[in-house]
């Protein structure tokens, strides 16, 4: 699997958990680095809103989003094994957003008052506020039941399928690998 551009188009909490890839036999960070995650957030612009606009992210502010990360990976497994989420996890998800909650900020836009949601801090508690928050709407979201990890051998991201036969991440990346691989055990010379 190529790691080093996570994919994106899942629910925003899986495409934050799927930023760690296999990568032979252990995990790729695909934001270990400010400009890692300043990719990421780029990929992520339509989703993330001002938050994805703001400053070039610093070292400080890989910590808070990774942290988010590992929360919701550790609650979206469990769920994934019927077990209860880890109580630890689900206090991560509301401790982030607790640290930069959402303020609805009135303005006019010359006809009407709109509202945007704004978040004060730095941007790494922003951005783990913002990534918790939309975690704990997936947990909560009965369409968590469907989510799924990748059936390929060497991949664990995960994905929510929008057809119940659908087996990976993406048709094209790891189907595609699955059924090659299958072709050549099954017409291999003896």
């Amino acid at each position: 699997m190529d790691s080093s551009a996570p994919p994106t188009g899942e629910p925003l909490p899986l495409d934050l958990v799927n930023t760690r890839p296999l990568n032979g036999a252990s995990r790729a960070d695909l934001l270990d680095t400010p400009d890692r995650l300043a990719a990421w957030l780029a990929r992520q612009a339509d989703r993330l809103g001002a938050e994805a606009d703001g400053p070039a992210p610093t070292e400080a502010d890989l910590a808070p989003v990774r942290a988010v990360r590992a929360h919701t990976e550790a609650a979206l497994r469990a769920l994934l094994d019927g077990r209860r989420p880890p109580q630890s996890a689900l206090r991560g998800l509301a401790d982030a957003q607790r640290a930069a909650p959402a303020v609805l900020v009135p303005d006019w836009d010359g006809a009407t008052v709109v509202v945007a949601p704004r978040r004060s801090g730095p941007l790494g508690t922003r951005l783990a506020a913002l990534l918790a928050e939309a975690a704990a709407a997936l947990l909560a979201d009965p369409a968590v039941t469907r989510v799924k990890e990748c059936e390929a051998d060497d991949c664990v991201l995960l994905f929510l399928p929008a057809h119940p036969r659908r087996r990976w991440c993406s048709p094209a990346r790891c189907g595609n690998r699955t059924r090659v691989a299958r072709h050549y055990r099954r017409h291999k010379s003896p």
